[in-house]
């Protein structure tokens, strides 16, 4: 069981990370892939990367186990910042000590079948080891997310939408009891299944939530937060099926000359700060089945991304969604 424990300062202190963070979808995805999670989210996802895997990789293999702990200085806190060039720089320049500290417990973890020689020397930061890392960090990313990364984005991106929407109706408080079931708010603490027993105490510092796509069934948390930052809880999101056959963002003519006419327009510019269908039939002035088949039709183009919340579906733009309305705007 995991507890974060809250304080009033704490709770003023709680934020929602904008945009996924390319060093925990690495890390989520990677041990995904070696996992028998069978889930059929990520079944096609699997089918595609797994193949493309190679001798690149062995060194992930070794440091992202399928189970158990992974070593914090893959992943760490980088005040907000998500470009993946400078995540990995961050890594790449984690103190010795720190890399000495991860990989030791790494080694001890009772889920790690073997520790490979090449961690040996990353632990003593070898200036050669870390740079195979980087290269290994950057090639699995180029290779198993980076085709994906506009679907990836689409999907947190809905998730925050409805963070927002709960904390607009309820304040934090409707925030974080809006993570039900995987996490249950009970002030001042907040819960969740968790492999080993652990409390947090916030202790003033605040929680970042970070959506992760790849995060699945249950949040994670750093083992060895820093001390003078606030802790990061990354947590699941909902997913659409059959999101890895977007990739690539191609669409054929026929769809998005369907998207022609005043109507869907007005969809699309409304759904940039996220609408449930009955917000859209009221907005534009229009019936709510008539709503739903103008998002379809938006949807099956790709240019929004409809995801049902309990009693309603709510509906957000896509990255080529808005680059299609701003390149619109621009050439008016």
């Amino acid at each position: 069981m995991l507890r974060v424990h809250f304080t009033a300062e704490d709770i003023a202190r709680v934020r929602v990370a904008a945009v996924p963070d390319p060093l925990w979808e690495i890390a989520n995805s990677f041990q995904l892939l070696a996992s028998s999670d069978d889930s059929p989210v990520f079944g096609q996802w699997r089918r595609l990367v797994r193949p493309l895997l190679g001798p690149a990789d062995t060194l992930l293999t070794a440091l992202l186990p399928p189970r158990g702990y992974s070593p914090d200085f893959l992943t760490p806190d980088r005040l907000g910042t998500h470009d993946l060039a400078s995540a990995v720089d961050t890594v790449l320049t984690t103190p010795r000590t720190r890399l000495r500290a991860d990989l030791t417990r790494l080694a001890v973890s009772p889920h790690l079948r073997r520790l490979l020689p090449d961690v040996r020397p990353l632990a003593d930061g070898d200036p050669e080891a870390l740079r195979r890392l980087g290269a290994a960090l950057h090639g699995y990313h180029r290779r198993a997310l980076a085709p994906f990364w506009p679907q990836i984005r689409a999907q947190v991106d809905a998730d925050r939408q409805d963070r927002a929407r709960a904390a607009l109706a309820g304040g934090v408080d409707g925030l974080l009891a809006g993570f039900s079931p995987a996490l249950r708010w009970s002030p001042p603490v907040l819960e969740a299944d968790y492999p080993v027993e652990r409390d947090v105490h916030l202790g003033g510092r605040g929680l970042v939530l970070q959506a992760s796509f790849f995060c699945v069934r249950r949040p994670v948390m750093l083992a060895d937060p820093a001390a003078d930052r606030a802790p990061v809880l990354v947590h699941p999101i909902e997913h659409t099926l059959g999101w890895a056959r977007g990739r690539g963002g191609g669409r054929s003519g026929a769809e998005l000359g369907a998207l022609l006419g005043r109507t869907r327009a007005a969809i699309l510019e409304d759904v940039v700060t996220g609408r449930t269908t009955g917000e859209l039939a009221e907005r534009v002035g229009i019936s709510g089945a008539a709503a739903s088949q103008h998002t379809a039709v938006l949807r099956r183009a790709g240019l929004l991304l409809s995801v049902r919340r309990k009693r309603y579906v709510l509906h957000t733009i896509t990255p080529a969604g808005l680059a299609l309305l701003t390149g619109t705007r621009t050439s008016v």
